[in-house]
């Protein structure tokens, strides 16, 4: 089945604005609260230019919706995207493999829609697949396995009946001691052709074009041809890099915040 297409015109002067992995929550909250202050900042920065803005997920360490509860904390950020909302940008949010038990709150909230898939954009004719980028390309045959259980109902209905004080502090502690079910792979870069992310790109490119390929989830910022006018993008992280991607409606660029 095709893939529909979600079109954007860019403004002259606007801007298209990238981000990913946060892990506010991580590995306290205290800890991660100058991270916080530090991307609502970047946030503040970009609110004068920004045509649309992309959460490619681990926003938070840590994310469950119960019907009638959600995390306590970041308050800082969660205000500042409802207020940039209320101004008129768009924001597109994708869960990652921290925040996958995401559902209807930022969209009830914050009018912000959720992705659970990558998906593909097309602004000024340049065609962008944006996702988070776990359980992607070969190899990681664990996780993927891990992931089927996480996003079953089965599972997240057990889940709920946990009570949210240890549900929460269970989550937590996997989440920060588990590298099967955090996904997560040692941050070092593996070279061009070992990239899972750019093999899959490639594997993409194989049955249709994609100008760009935007992907968080490795914490490394990266950039990677993958074909004839096609690149792979990682947008790093805001724990180590503070990197972003930026779209001027002409090229895409990576980029360092200094606060």
């Amino acid at each position: 089945m095709k893939q529909p297409v979600v079109q954007l015109t860019i403004p002259q002067g606007k801007k298209v604005y990238f981000s990913s992995d946060n892990h506010l929550g991580a590995p306290d909250a205290a800890a991660s609260k100058p991270r916080e202050k530090k991307f609502v900042s970047w946030l503040n920065t970009i609110e004068k230019d920004a045509a649309a803005i992309f959460l490619l997920g681990d926003l938070f360490d840590f994310w469950f919706e119960y019907k009638t509860v959600v995390p306590k904390g970041f308050v800082r950020v969660l205000g500042k995207l409802a207020q940039l909302r209320d101004s008129g940008i768009p924001i597109f949010f994708f869960v990652g493999n921290h925040d996958l038990w995401m559902n209807d709150y930022f969209k009830t909230e914050l009018d912000i829609p959720v992705y659970h898939s990558p998906q593909l954009f097309e602004f000024n004719a340049k065609r962008f697949f944006i996702g988070h980028g776990d359980g992607l390309g070969p190899g990681d045959k664990g996780y993927k396995r891990m992931k089927k259980v996480f996003t079953s109902p089965f599972f997240q209905w057990l889940f709920r009946w946990m009570h949210p004080d240890i549900g929460v502090r269970v989550a937590q502690h996997l989440s920060v001691k588990n590298k099967l079910i955090s996904g997560d792979d040692d941050q070092q870069f593996l070279g061009e052709e070992n990239e899972w992310l750019a093999t899959y790109a490639k594997r993409k490119l194989e049955t249709a074009h994609y100008d760009y390929f935007i992907f968080g989830h490795r914490h490394l910022p990266m950039t990677i041809e993958v074909g004839k006018n096609a690149t792979y993008y990682n947008l790093g992280d805001w724990i180590n890099f503070y990197t972003y991607g930026v779209f001027d409606g002409s090229k895409f660029e990576l980029k360092t915040f200094e606060d």
